[in-house]
This record gives structure tokens, C-alpha cells and sequence, in this order.
């Protein structure tokens, strides 16, 4: 009966807040482009604009991630302003231009089986989990307005709990003078625009700090901040209440101001509504969530990176009639290109050539073209392989160099 009802609103939202495909309105656009290069769009008074608080019901990351930008693409937010408020399992969610291996510890999360998603906007990694409120403001390009959103959360923050926050100069949210509780990104497009955020109300900080471990490569990594749960300022703040308070916040505030409207204008407004991110109620939704969740997208947009490490040789594997002065040392340089190597350099110390191994070429390069996964070291392991004989083991020289290769790739 419930998920029937839930169903008939969303359904009737669907007609009533005014879902228009994206295609026809570029159609528009487009047969009328000379126009419009001349004349902006006319959108609404302030008094004119409505506002719904979404609820998604999925705690899937690519679920609901496909679900904002299937609501980016395809609803007219000219009349209708929304927020919605989702949550997820855990997960580590990168910003769309990141390097994944240089933001997360990704060979935990893909041994603790903890998703990562690459989002369609900027901005930095953040850790999600059921104990983090995620909110999403969808506006209209000319009336995206990322101060309005941040002001109306801490209002909301005091108002509903007593909680004293302030906004930084990078647009975070702060409590106790350094600890951030929020991140922040948008996505501004032709005609649509969102901002969204993250909030920290009980999450899990140690599995944080682990899943954004650190990789060391070349590439820029984001400036970590200490980080602070909200409940720990007041324990009465829950993701549930949380939820409700900036619900009631949204709605009470005038669309383009931070008036308050009080309970008047919250009565006016279209209210709370659950919404279920499936393929019946949103037609193309699992086609967006596929790509999102494609291993091209996670990490094959990765921007190009490389990565270099030196490894000492154990004594036991160089040549044992020969005393060395200096430390005899394995390097190993690869060049990552959409997430796939596209270079390896291997330097091999005197004493570990002089004792056999050689490092022919031909074997390095079967690591070009592999994903910069566990793929490369299979790889690398089976090139090794065919020059014996069948059934024949790596000896304790090529293991070592396999070994050097695994902590390459898996190791932060």
C-alpha cells in the first residue's frame, strides 16, 4: 500500500512539477539560437518558484548519482526549484577530473569491496557512509547561487540544533574554528545548474581515514582538513533530523533570498517527497548508472600520472662472488595513461644482472596496454612463465621483481 502510494506521488510529480525532456528543449534552443544569443530567457519572479525536498530511497552511489544528473538532463527547474537529500553505503566518490589511485587507498577499497564512483562535477574525494547526509540543489543556470545554498544549511545548523558553523574561503563548513564538516562541488550546464555537498553527521572517521589514503606519483593530490562529525558538536544531530531540518530550512526561504517566509511559506511550498531511482519512474536511468559505474569511467578518465619507486635487493640474490660498495637497488618507472601503463622503465642493479636475471625487454613490455591493476602483474607474471618450461615456477629472482611490481601497483 505504501510503495503503491509513494509511487502515485512521484508518478503525479512527475506531470505537476513540470518534467520536460532535455532533448526538446535543446530542439528549442537550437531553432531559435539567434534569438537567444540576443535575449536571455525569461524565467519567474521569486514569488512565482516552488520548491520540493526530494528523498531518494537508494543507498547506492551510482544509483544516485545517475539519478542527479538523469534530474540535470532532463527536468525544467525554471518554475520548481528542488533539493534532494541522499545517503549511501560506504564508498569513495572522486572529483571528475581526479586520479582515483592518487586520492584513495584503492586496493582496500577493492579487498573491503567499498565502491568508488567518479562524479560528473569538480571538486575533491570524499568518503560516504550511512552516517553522511549528501544534498543536491537544482536550480536553474542563471540562479545557481552556491552562497545562497551554503547559508541555508547553516542557518539550518543553528536553527534547528544550536550547532555554530561558518563558510570558509573554499566554500567548506566549518564548526569549532578548523574542523570541516561539509565539502562542496557543483556542475553548471546551458540551461540547468546543481551544487551539492557532503555532511558529516556520525561517520565512520577511522574507515575515512583509511580509504583516502594517500599514493605517492607526480600528479597533485587534494589538501586533506582535520574533519569533524556534527554529532560530536551536539549528539542530537542524526542524519534523520538533519534531514528534516534542512527540508523545513529550504522550504521556509524565499527561492532567491534568504528571507523567512516561517510556516506561511512552507505551507505554499510542494513539501517532502519520497522518490525511487528505478527504471520505471525515471525511463534511461539504468543506462546513465552503467556508465557511471563502468570501469572507463571510474578510472579510465584518470588524467595521465606516473609513478616511480626503488626497491633494495635482498644480499641473498646477488651474485655471491662479488662483494658490493653500494646498495644494490631495483627501480621501477610506469607511465599511466587513461588508466591503463603506457610506459615501463625498469632499472636493474648490477649485482641482481650479475647473479642472472636480465630483464628482458620483451617481458616488460607485455605490462604495456594492462590496466593499472593486479591485471599488470598477472601479466607480468605469465610473460615470465612462457620462457620455461611447462610447469616450471618463478625462480626466487624473478618472484622478487614480481613482488616489486605488486607493491607498484597495489600498494599506497
Amino acid at each position: 500500500m505504501a510503495q503503491a502510494m509513494m509511487k502515485k506521488v512521484a508518478g503525479s510529480a512527475c506531470v505537476v512539477i513540470g518534467i520536460t525532456r532535455r532533448t526538446s528543449s535543446r530542439s528549442l534552443v537550437t531553432a531559435n539560437k539567434t534569438l537567444a544569443a540576443k535575449k536571455e530567457r525569461e524565467l519567474p519572479a521569486e514569488r512565482e518558484v516552488t520548491k520540493s525536498v526530494f528523498m531518494s530511497q537508494s543507498t547506492d552511489i551510482y544509483t544516485n548519482l545517475a539519478l542527479e544528473d538523469w534530474m540535470y538532463r532532463n527536468m525544467d527547474f525554471s518554475k520548481h526549484h528542488v533539493m534532494m537529500v541522499w545517503r549511501n553505503e560506504p564508498c569513495v566518490v572522486v572529483g571528475r577530473h581526479q586520479n582515483p589511485w592518487l586520492e584513495a587507498n584503492v586496493p582496500l577499497l577493492a579487498e573491503k569491496e567499498i565502491a568508488l564512483a567518479r562524479r560528473n562535477s569538480g571538486g575533491g574525494t570524499v568518503y560516504h557512509d550511512r552516517g553522511n547526509l549528501n544534498v543536491t540543489f537544482f536550480t536553474p543556470r542563471e540562479r545557481y547561487d552556491r552562497k545562497y545554498n551554503l547559508e541555508l544549511i547553516k542557518r539550518a545548523l543553528f536553527r534547528g540544533f544550536g550547532v555554530n558553523a561558518v563558510i570558509n574561503e573554499r566554500q567548506d563548513i566549518i564548526v569549532r574554528d578548523k574542523y570541516k564538516v561539509s565539502g562542496t562541488a557543483a556542475k553548471l550546464g546551458r540551461l540547468s545548474a546543481y551544487h551539492h555537498c557532503t555532511l558529516l553527521v556520525d561517520a565512520n572517521k577511522s574507515d575515512l581515514s583509511k580509504a583516502l589514503g594517500k599514493r605517492e606519483t607526480n600528479a597533485t593530490a587534494s589538501v586533506p582538513s582535520p574533519v569533524a562529525n556534527l554529532s560530536e558538536v551536539n549528539n542530537r544531530v542524526t542524519v534523520d533530523a538533519l534531514q528534516t531540518a534542512l527540508g523545513y530550512e529550504y522550504m521556509r526561504t524565499p527561492a532567491l533570498s534568504l528571507g523567512d517566509g516561517g510556516q506561511n511559506l512552507i505551507s505554499q511550498q510542494r513539501g517532502f517527497q519520497f522518490v525511487n531511482p528505478s527504471e520505471d519512474w525515471f525511463p534511461g536511468l539504468s543506462e546513465i548508472r552503467n556508465e557511471l559505474q563502468s570501469w572507463d569511467w571510474c578510472f579510465g578518465r584518470t588524467p595521465v600520472f606516473t609513478v616511480s619507486r626503488t626497491f633494495p635487493v635482498p644480499e641473498e640474490l646477488l651474485a655471491p662472488s662479488k662483494v658490493y660498495s653500494a646498495t644494490q637497488e631495483l627501480s621501477i618507472n610506469m607511465k599511466v595513461e587513461k588508466g591503463l601503463i603506457s610506459d615501463v622503465t625498469l632499472n636493474i642493479a648490477p649485482g641482481l644482472m650479475e647473479s642472472g636475471f636480465h630483464g628482458e625487454a620483451s617481458v616488460i613490455t607485455h605490462l604495456i596496454g594492462k590496466r593499472f591493476t593486479s591485471e599488470a602483474l598477472t601479466a607480468l607474471q605469465d610473460a615470465m612463465l612462457t620462457r620455461r618450461d611447462s610447469g616450471a615456477k618463478l625462480d626466487d629472482r624473478e618472484q622478487f621483481v614480481a613482488k616489486c611490481f605488486d607493491q607498484v601497483v597495489n600498494t599506497v
